[in-house]
């Protein structure tokens, strides 16, 4: 199986992206260009060849090309994200995504869909509702993903950006969070509360390995006892952005 991770360079305007539950801080812009090179080659180190999908300068998110697709085997659901400075960001990743061969869906107005607000694993689904992502969006998301036997849950969402900013899930299912940011840690079987915030987004690599920020080294403990191998990288810059691991690729598989 070819394994392929979407990326978008950070542009001119990065500084000036939104901001909903943090403060502003200034960002350096040449470490923001060095830290994502660093994590696309992070990337590449562990076997995984990635895609640039051209850059968007007059866009300050771009980076964030989590938000853009939700992929599901081989059909890309385009996003509708929820806030409209963003929505010039898709049809760039769509673009890529055809040339590569996938089958491409899109989310329609009324609905709103940010990719960063979809957790999958093991057939299920998990979107927040409450952010930038409406019912509406969700609705359609289970629609297109229904014929691939996936079950989509709405999850609330009330204390971060995106789902993906509270929770992500380690490779056995076992979903991770930051107490603070998760409205309701019930909805999964299993879970488990961690000692950092950055600790609570991992990118699974493969069935043993996960990267995550280097700001969480006590959570990286811990994921290490339970016999993981960690990448860290340092992604300081894009967390002042309220961005993550998680937001700065898609992971393709087949």
């Amino acid at each position: 199986m070819n394994r392929r991770a979407l990326v978008r360079r950070p542009g001119p305007r990065l500084a000036e992206g939104l901001l909903t539950h943090i403060d502003r801080v200034p960002v350096d812009l040449d470490l923001a260009e060095r830290q994502w090179e660093a994590y696309v080659a992070a990337l590449e180190a562990e076997g995984w060849e990635t895609v640039e999908v051209p850059p968007a300068p007059d866009c300050p998110d771009a980076v964030f090309v989590e938000d853009t697709v939700v992929m599901y085997g081989d059909l890309a659901v385009l996003t509708r994200p929820g806030a409209d400075e963003r929505k010039p960001e898709v049809s760039g990743t769509e673009q890529v995504l055809r040339d590569l061969g996938f089958r491409t869906a899109h989310i329609e107005a009324p609905g709103t869909l940010d990719g960063g607000d979809v957790l999958k694993h093991d057939g299920t689904v998990w979107v927040g509702l409450g952010g930038r992502t409406n019912q509406a969006g969700i609705d359609q998301l289970a629609a297109h993903l229904a014929p691939l036997g996936a079950r989509v849950v709405a999850v609330p969402l009330t204390k971060a950006l995106h789902l993906k900013s509270a929770v992500t899930a380690l490779p056995d299912g076992t979903v991770v969070g930051w107490d603070e940011v998760v409205d309701d840690p019930g909805v999964w079987s299993s879970y488990l509360a961690v000692p950092e915030e950055p600790g609570s987004h991992v990118v699974l690599l493969d069935g043993s390995t996960v990267l995550m920020s280097s700001a969480a080294p006590r959570t990286r403990a811990l994921y290490e006892e339970r016999g993981l191998r960690v990448v860290a990288v340092d992604v300081s810059e894009f967390e002042k952005l309220e961005g993550c691991v998680t937001c700065l690729s898609v992971r393709l598989r087949g």
